[in-house]
Protein backbone atom coordinates (compact mmCIF):
# COMPACT_ATOMS: atom_id res chain seq x y z
CA UNK A 1 0.00 0.00 0.00
CA UNK A 2 1.35 3.32 -0.79
CA UNK A 3 1.25 6.44 1.09
CA UNK A 4 -0.68 9.08 -0.05
CA UNK A 5 1.70 12.60 0.17
CA UNK A 6 -1.03 15.17 0.69
CA UNK A 7 -0.38 18.31 -1.88
CA UNK A 8 1.31 21.31 -0.27
CA UNK A 9 -0.85 24.44 -0.20
CA UNK A 10 -0.65 26.84 -2.88
CA UNK A 11 0.81 29.64 -1.62
CA UNK A 12 -0.15 32.39 -3.49
CA UNK A 13 -3.56 31.26 -3.04
CA UNK A 14 -3.07 31.71 1.01
CA UNK A 15 -1.39 35.19 0.35
CA UNK A 16 -3.52 36.45 -1.69
CA UNK A 17 -6.21 38.00 1.14
CA UNK A 18 -2.78 39.23 2.91
CA UNK A 19 -2.04 40.89 -0.59
CA UNK A 20 -5.50 41.95 -1.00
CA UNK A 21 -5.46 43.50 2.15
CA UNK A 22 -2.47 45.41 2.24
CA UNK A 23 -3.35 47.08 -1.47
CA UNK A 24 -6.33 48.18 0.17
CA UNK A 25 -5.39 50.01 2.85
CA UNK A 26 -2.66 50.86 0.92
CA UNK A 27 -4.70 52.46 -1.74
CA UNK A 28 -7.28 54.44 1.15
CA UNK A 29 -4.18 56.07 2.97
CA UNK A 30 -2.79 57.14 -1.11
CA UNK A 31 -5.81 58.60 -1.53
CA UNK A 32 -6.06 60.65 1.53
CA UNK A 33 -2.56 61.93 0.98
CA UNK A 34 -3.41 62.91 -2.53
CA UNK A 35 -6.41 64.63 -0.81
CA UNK A 36 -4.87 66.31 1.49
CA UNK A 37 -2.43 67.83 -1.18
CA UNK A 38 -4.97 68.93 -3.22
CA UNK A 39 -6.58 71.04 -0.19
CA UNK A 40 -3.24 72.39 0.46
CA UNK A 41 -2.85 73.16 -3.52
CA UNK A 42 -6.29 75.27 -3.26
CA UNK A 43 -5.33 76.74 -0.08
CA UNK A 44 -2.70 78.50 -1.70
CA UNK A 45 -3.99 79.50 -4.57
CA UNK A 46 -7.72 81.09 -3.13
CA UNK A 47 -4.83 82.89 -1.05
CA UNK A 48 -2.61 83.54 -3.87
CA UNK A 49 -5.77 85.14 -5.69
CA UNK A 50 -6.93 87.20 -2.62
CA UNK A 51 -3.13 88.40 -2.24
CA UNK A 52 -0.34 87.79 -4.36
CA UNK A 53 2.23 88.52 -2.32
CA UNK A 54 1.61 85.17 -0.41
CA UNK A 55 3.67 83.32 -3.51
CA UNK A 56 5.97 85.97 -3.68
CA UNK A 57 10.03 84.68 -3.16
CA UNK A 58 9.97 85.80 0.46
CA UNK A 59 6.59 84.54 1.19
CA UNK A 60 6.91 80.98 0.24
CA UNK A 61 10.65 81.19 1.97
CA UNK A 62 8.89 82.05 5.12
CA UNK A 63 5.97 79.61 4.70
CA UNK A 64 8.72 76.46 4.01
CA UNK A 65 10.94 77.97 7.09
CA UNK A 66 7.96 78.02 9.53
CA UNK A 67 6.44 74.40 8.85
CA UNK A 68 10.36 72.98 8.76
CA UNK A 69 10.56 72.57 12.79
CA UNK A 70 6.42 71.38 12.56
CA UNK A 71 6.90 69.05 9.88
CA UNK A 72 10.42 67.26 11.89
CA UNK A 73 8.25 66.89 15.54
CA UNK A 74 5.37 65.44 12.82
CA UNK A 75 8.00 62.70 12.06
CA UNK A 76 8.29 61.71 15.31
CA UNK A 77 5.20 61.64 16.33
CA UNK A 78 4.43 59.90 13.47
CA UNK A 79 6.72 56.71 14.94
CA UNK A 80 4.67 57.20 18.02
CA UNK A 81 1.43 56.99 17.39
CA UNK A 82 1.63 54.29 15.01
CA UNK A 83 2.56 52.23 17.95
CA UNK A 84 -0.96 53.10 19.19
CA UNK A 85 0.81 55.72 22.07
CA UNK A 86 1.21 59.67 21.72
CA UNK A 87 3.84 62.65 22.72
CA UNK A 88 2.97 65.19 24.40
CA UNK A 89 6.19 66.30 25.54
CA UNK A 90 7.49 67.58 22.32
CA UNK A 91 6.74 70.81 22.83
CA UNK A 92 8.27 71.26 26.23
CA UNK A 93 11.46 69.39 24.87
CA UNK A 94 12.01 72.13 22.07
CA UNK A 95 11.76 74.43 24.45
CA UNK A 96 14.29 73.37 26.87
CA UNK A 97 16.51 71.93 24.23
CA UNK A 98 16.52 75.57 22.49
CA UNK A 99 17.25 77.48 25.73
CA UNK A 100 20.02 74.92 26.87
CA UNK A 101 22.08 75.23 23.50
CA UNK A 102 21.28 78.94 23.51
CA UNK A 103 23.11 78.77 27.27
CA UNK A 104 25.55 76.52 26.24
CA UNK A 105 27.03 78.78 22.96
CA UNK A 106 26.00 82.16 24.09
CA UNK A 107 29.24 84.57 24.28
CA UNK A 108 31.23 81.34 22.85
CA UNK A 109 32.31 79.88 18.93
CA UNK A 110 31.07 76.64 19.36
CA UNK A 111 30.10 75.13 16.05
CA UNK A 112 26.99 73.52 14.32
CA UNK A 113 27.92 70.05 15.23
CA UNK A 114 28.05 70.28 19.07
CA UNK A 115 24.83 72.43 19.03
CA UNK A 116 23.44 69.92 17.07
CA UNK A 117 24.26 67.21 19.52
CA UNK A 118 23.96 68.63 22.55
CA UNK A 119 19.78 68.99 21.03
CA UNK A 120 19.88 65.45 20.13
CA UNK A 121 21.17 64.08 23.55
CA UNK A 122 18.76 66.01 25.72
CA UNK A 123 15.69 64.94 23.64
CA UNK A 124 17.09 61.28 24.09
CA UNK A 125 17.28 61.46 27.65
CA UNK A 126 13.40 63.01 27.82
CA UNK A 127 12.15 60.25 25.16
CA UNK A 128 13.91 57.18 27.38
CA UNK A 129 12.10 58.46 30.52
CA UNK A 130 8.72 58.81 28.99
CA UNK A 131 9.37 55.21 26.60
CA UNK A 132 10.36 53.52 30.03
CA UNK A 133 7.64 54.81 32.02
CA UNK A 134 5.11 53.65 28.94
CA UNK A 135 6.72 50.40 28.09
CA UNK A 136 8.21 48.94 31.00
CA UNK A 137 6.33 50.51 33.74
CA UNK A 138 2.73 50.21 31.72
CA UNK A 139 2.04 53.97 32.79
CA UNK A 140 -0.64 55.22 29.99
CA UNK A 141 0.98 57.04 27.61
CA UNK A 142 -1.76 60.29 27.96
CA UNK A 143 -0.23 60.21 32.07
CA UNK A 144 3.33 60.03 31.28
CA UNK A 145 3.57 62.33 28.80
CA UNK A 146 1.67 65.13 29.91
CA UNK A 147 3.39 64.92 33.05
CA UNK A 148 6.47 65.38 31.59
CA UNK A 149 5.06 68.50 29.93
CA UNK A 150 4.99 70.41 33.39
CA UNK A 151 7.88 68.33 34.70
CA UNK A 152 10.39 69.67 31.59
CA UNK A 153 8.50 73.10 31.65
CA UNK A 154 9.10 73.48 35.44
CA UNK A 155 12.68 72.53 34.73
CA UNK A 156 13.12 74.91 32.05
CA UNK A 157 11.38 78.16 33.71
CA UNK A 158 13.40 77.62 37.19
CA UNK A 159 16.18 77.40 35.22
CA UNK A 160 15.61 80.11 32.89
CA UNK A 161 14.15 82.68 35.53
CA UNK A 162 13.03 84.92 33.37
CA UNK A 163 16.46 84.90 31.57
CA UNK A 164 16.64 85.38 27.40
CA UNK A 165 19.24 84.13 25.25
CA UNK A 166 20.21 86.82 22.67
CA UNK A 167 20.53 86.64 18.96
CA UNK A 168 24.01 88.88 19.10
CA UNK A 169 25.03 86.32 21.96
CA UNK A 170 24.72 83.06 19.14
CA UNK A 171 27.33 82.10 16.61
CA UNK A 172 26.87 83.05 13.57
CA UNK A 173 27.81 79.43 12.12
CA UNK A 174 24.70 78.32 14.06
CA UNK A 175 22.34 81.38 13.04
CA UNK A 176 23.96 80.81 9.55
CA UNK A 177 22.07 77.35 9.68
CA UNK A 178 18.89 79.25 10.04
CA UNK A 179 18.81 81.77 7.60
CA UNK A 180 21.30 80.44 5.01
CA UNK A 181 20.20 78.27 1.73
CA UNK A 182 21.87 76.50 -1.07
CA UNK A 183 20.29 77.49 -4.64
CA UNK A 184 17.60 79.49 -3.07
CA UNK A 185 16.16 76.98 -0.93
CA UNK A 186 17.01 77.41 3.07
CA UNK A 187 18.51 74.91 4.85
CA UNK A 188 15.82 74.18 7.66
CA UNK A 189 13.25 72.56 4.77
CA UNK A 190 15.89 70.88 3.18
CA UNK A 191 16.74 69.27 6.46
CA UNK A 192 13.34 68.81 6.94
CA UNK A 193 12.86 66.41 3.92
CA UNK A 194 16.27 64.41 4.61
CA UNK A 195 14.90 63.22 7.61
CA UNK A 196 11.23 62.89 6.36
CA UNK A 197 12.26 60.80 3.68
CA UNK A 198 15.09 58.63 5.84
CA UNK A 199 12.41 58.07 8.58
CA UNK A 200 9.84 57.01 5.56
CA UNK A 201 12.33 54.54 4.17
CA UNK A 202 13.20 52.77 7.42
CA UNK A 203 9.38 52.21 8.60
CA UNK A 204 8.82 50.76 5.03
CA UNK A 205 11.55 48.67 4.50
CA UNK A 206 13.15 47.20 7.87
CA UNK A 207 11.37 44.80 9.78
CA UNK A 208 12.07 46.81 13.11
CA UNK A 209 9.91 49.80 11.33
CA UNK A 210 7.35 47.57 9.72
CA UNK A 211 7.00 45.88 13.58
CA UNK A 212 6.24 49.94 14.81
CA UNK A 213 2.51 49.65 12.95
CA UNK A 214 1.94 45.64 13.81
CA UNK A 215 2.19 46.85 17.59
CA UNK A 216 -0.27 49.89 16.83
CA UNK A 217 -2.67 47.47 14.76
CA UNK A 218 -2.88 44.75 17.62
CA UNK A 219 -0.41 44.40 20.52
CA UNK A 220 -1.58 41.40 21.37
CA UNK A 221 -0.66 39.68 17.90
CA UNK A 222 2.53 41.42 17.81
CA UNK A 223 3.14 39.77 21.07
CA UNK A 224 2.33 36.42 20.16
CA UNK A 225 4.44 37.40 16.80
CA UNK A 226 7.68 37.41 18.73
CA UNK A 227 7.76 41.10 18.29
CA UNK A 228 9.90 42.68 21.60
CA UNK A 229 7.11 45.63 22.38
CA UNK A 230 8.24 47.03 25.34
CA UNK A 231 11.90 47.71 23.24
CA UNK A 232 10.17 48.85 20.24
CA UNK A 233 7.99 51.24 22.37
CA UNK A 234 10.82 52.97 23.96
CA UNK A 235 13.34 53.26 20.84
CA UNK A 236 10.01 55.12 18.80
CA UNK A 237 10.09 57.65 22.23
CA UNK A 238 13.43 57.54 21.95
CA UNK A 239 13.29 59.03 18.32
CA UNK A 240 10.36 61.32 19.04
CA UNK A 241 12.30 62.81 21.62
CA UNK A 242 16.16 63.27 19.86
CA UNK A 243 13.96 64.92 17.00
CA UNK A 244 12.25 67.40 19.83
CA UNK A 245 15.84 67.93 21.11
CA UNK A 246 17.06 68.24 17.40
CA UNK A 247 14.33 70.85 16.51
CA UNK A 248 14.86 72.97 19.38
CA UNK A 249 18.13 73.38 18.11
CA UNK A 250 17.14 74.30 15.03
CA UNK A 251 14.88 76.72 16.56
CA UNK A 252 17.49 78.48 18.55
CA UNK A 253 19.20 78.94 14.68
CA UNK A 254 15.97 79.88 13.10
CA UNK A 255 15.06 82.76 15.59
CA UNK A 256 18.45 83.29 17.62
CA UNK A 257 16.51 84.72 20.48
CA UNK A 258 15.05 82.43 23.04
CA UNK A 259 13.00 82.13 26.10
CA UNK A 260 12.16 79.40 28.65
CA UNK A 261 8.81 78.89 27.02
CA UNK A 262 9.64 78.57 23.35
CA UNK A 263 6.95 76.28 21.40
CA UNK A 264 4.19 76.61 24.40
CA UNK A 265 1.54 74.69 23.21
CA UNK A 266 2.97 73.15 20.11
CA UNK A 267 2.18 69.60 21.40
CA UNK A 268 -1.56 69.50 20.55
CA UNK A 269 -0.68 71.47 16.90
CA UNK A 270 2.18 68.68 16.28
CA UNK A 271 -0.74 65.89 17.36
CA UNK A 272 -3.29 67.63 15.24
CA UNK A 273 -0.98 67.69 12.22
CA UNK A 274 -0.31 63.89 12.49
CA UNK A 275 -3.80 62.73 12.97
CA UNK A 276 -5.05 65.45 9.96
CA UNK A 277 -2.21 64.08 8.06
CA UNK A 278 -3.61 60.26 8.00
CA UNK A 279 -2.05 58.81 11.04
CA UNK A 280 -4.28 56.96 13.14
CA UNK A 281 -4.57 57.92 16.89
CA UNK A 282 -5.83 54.47 17.94
CA UNK A 283 -2.24 53.03 15.48
CA UNK A 284 -1.27 50.91 13.02
CA UNK A 285 -2.05 52.98 9.94
CA UNK A 286 -0.89 56.28 8.36
CA UNK A 287 2.84 57.16 6.76
CA UNK A 288 5.14 59.96 7.92
CA UNK A 289 4.36 61.62 4.44
CA UNK A 290 0.84 62.32 5.13
CA UNK A 291 1.94 63.67 8.73
CA UNK A 292 4.44 66.40 7.19
CA UNK A 293 1.80 66.97 4.36
CA UNK A 294 -0.81 67.72 7.63
CA UNK A 295 2.35 69.76 9.19
CA UNK A 296 2.57 71.88 5.82
CA UNK A 297 -1.57 72.53 5.67
CA UNK A 298 -1.60 73.44 9.65
CA UNK A 299 1.17 75.77 9.00
CA UNK A 300 -0.16 77.01 5.78
CA UNK A 301 -3.65 77.66 7.16
CA UNK A 302 -1.63 80.19 10.04
CA UNK A 303 0.06 81.81 7.29
CA UNK A 304 -2.99 82.30 5.16
CA UNK A 305 -4.88 83.68 7.71
CA UNK A 306 -2.25 86.39 8.82
CA UNK A 307 -2.20 87.47 5.05
CA UNK A 308 -5.78 87.52 4.78
CA UNK A 309 -5.75 89.51 8.06
CA UNK A 310 -8.20 87.01 9.87
CA UNK A 311 -8.56 87.06 13.42
CA UNK A 312 -5.76 84.86 15.07
CA UNK A 313 -8.33 82.78 16.86
CA UNK A 314 -10.03 81.52 13.96
CA UNK A 315 -6.36 79.48 13.41
CA UNK A 316 -7.16 77.53 16.39
CA UNK A 317 -10.59 76.97 15.41
CA UNK A 318 -9.85 75.75 12.11
CA UNK A 319 -6.76 73.15 13.24
CA UNK A 320 -9.58 71.57 15.90
CA UNK A 321 -12.09 71.75 13.55
CA UNK A 322 -9.62 69.68 11.47
CA UNK A 323 -8.58 67.14 14.10
CA UNK A 324 -12.67 66.66 14.71
CA UNK A 325 -12.81 65.59 11.08
CA UNK A 326 -9.85 63.46 10.53
CA UNK A 327 -10.64 61.60 13.15
CA UNK A 328 -14.32 60.69 12.25
CA UNK A 329 -13.07 60.11 8.63
CA UNK A 330 -10.83 57.91 10.61
CA UNK A 331 -13.27 55.79 11.93
CA UNK A 332 -15.14 56.07 8.83
CA UNK A 333 -12.71 54.39 6.93
CA UNK A 334 -11.64 51.76 9.26
CA UNK A 335 -15.12 50.65 9.63
CA UNK A 336 -15.45 50.57 5.73
CA UNK A 337 -12.38 48.74 5.34
CA UNK A 338 -12.56 46.26 8.25
CA UNK A 339 -16.06 45.39 6.37
CA UNK A 340 -14.55 45.13 2.67
CA UNK A 341 -11.84 43.07 4.21
CA UNK A 342 -14.03 40.72 5.59
CA UNK A 343 -16.10 40.21 2.20
CA UNK A 344 -12.96 39.76 0.52
CA UNK A 345 -11.65 37.17 3.01
CA UNK A 346 -15.38 35.53 2.56
CA UNK A 347 -15.33 35.47 -1.06
CA UNK A 348 -11.99 33.77 -1.05
CA UNK A 349 -12.59 31.41 1.59
CA UNK A 350 -16.16 30.39 -0.49
CA UNK A 351 -13.90 30.58 -3.95
CA UNK A 352 -11.33 28.08 -2.21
Amino acid sequence: MTATVGTPPDTDAVRAPERSASSLVDAVFRAREISIAGALVLLVLGTWLANPRFLSDQGVKDLLLNASILVLLAVGQSAVVVTRNIDLSVGSVVGLSAFACGKFVAGTDHGVLTVMLLGVAIGVVCGLVSGALVSFGKVPALVVTLGMLYIIQGVDYWWARGEQISAADVPGAVLGLGSGSVLGVPYLPLIAVALLAATAYYLRSYRSGRELYAIGSSPEAARLAGIPIRRRVLVAYAFSGAVAGFAGALWLARFGTVVADNAHGWELTVVSAVVVGGVAITGGTGTVWGAALGALLLTTIGSALVVLKVDAFWQGAITGALLLLAISVDRIVNLRVTAALRKRSARHVHGA
